[in-house]
């Protein structure tokens, strides 16, 4: 298997139109995109592994609420993320 354009090695997670929507109303769609590819794939294959719809959007607050405040990916210290 090759990479894609983003240098990830493995296959890219499609985004699901409610975390397309999400990004947007919360005006977080060019934090998503800082981020480097391979938490953008983990963060959408995260979300979209739950069974219940119920833990999808509890995993996308966490995900929005993880951009919004920089810093922080999957609940771990993400320094080159931090707000200035």
């Amino acid at each position: 298997m090759s990479a894609d354009a983003s240098g990830l090695k493995r296959p890219r997670h499609p985004i699901p139109d409610f975390v397309e929507s999400a990004l947007t109303e919360r005006g977080l769609r060019a934090a998503y995109e800082a981020r480097p590819a391979y938490q953008q794939n983990d963060y959408i294959g995260w979300i979209n592994q739950a069974k219940r719809q119920e833990t999808k959007e509890k995993r996308l607050r966490q995900m929005l609420d993880e951009l919004e405040s920089g810093g922080v990916y999957m609940n771990m210290k993400h320094p080159a993320s931090e707000k200035t």
